[in-house]
């Protein structure tokens, strides 16, 4: 994977975030973007080497558009500063989010405000054996590389169904389930990067499971 191309190319598509300069630099954009398909699929048959439940995430099929969503954003310039891809991408769960910018370089995981009857499976799953998450998020490693869990708008008050006083009321109250640890351009350079997206995903895989078990139970 040439990743300064891809920096150097997305540089450049800030300096000029206009469809009229992607159109003149469309076969740059094509050859960056194959270049990390390429890259995501190697790392897709890594994992999928060491993790006998990962579900299979070619790619064409892990990558994001590159176009922010101005329907919902209409401030936001049309193209994004990052490259992004998931993968284990299965259907209704949290995937495994790489994310390579040009101000913002990180992996991520699990479920980003998800809707209410998932929200309420996790819930149900925390009520049932919550001991066993906070068990994932207070393990050593894993509180060094993502601190804790995203830091998203929580409830004020108990979700519906429960009580102040469960004894996991601080994790039913949020709303959001995932974490993040970001990483610098540098380390995308260095020969063993591939190695440390591998290490990443094994670090945060118990926590993953444990939400798409509960939203797919």
């Amino acid at each position: 994977m040439n990743f300064k191309n891809q920096i150097t190319f997305l540089k450049e598509l800030q300096k000029n975030n206009n469809k009229d300069w992607m159109d003149a630099n469309r076969k740059w954009y094509i050859e960056v973007r194959n270049d990390f398909i390429g890259w995501l699929d190697g790392i897709n048959t890594k994992i999928a080497v060491l993790d006998n439940e990962y579900y299979d995430t070619p790619g064409k099929k892990g990558i994001n558009r590159i176009n922010n969503n101005l329907m919902f954003h209409p401030n936001k310039p049309i193209y994004k500063d990052h490259f992004g891809g998931g993968l284990d991408k299965r259907p209704n769960t949290g995937d495994f989010y790489i994310e390579i910018g040009i101000e913002r370089c990180m992996f991520a995981g699990g479920l980003w405000r998800p809707d209410s009857k998932r929200l309420r499976s996790i819930r149900d799953a925390i009520d049932y054996d919550g001991q066993e998450l906070k068990k994932i998020l207070d393990k050593k490693s894993f509180k060094q590389t993502f601190g804790g869990l995203w830091e998203d708008a929580k409830l004020t008050n108990s979700p519906k169904g429960f009580t102040n006083n469960h004894p996991h009321i601080n994790l039913l109250r949020n709303k959001t389930f995932a974490v993040a640890t970001d990483f610098s351009t540098k380390e995308i350079f260095a020969a063993d990067f591939d190695k440390k997206v591998i290490k990443i995903y094994n670090e945060m895989l118990p926590f993953r499971r444990y939400l798409n078990q509960a939203v797919t139970v």
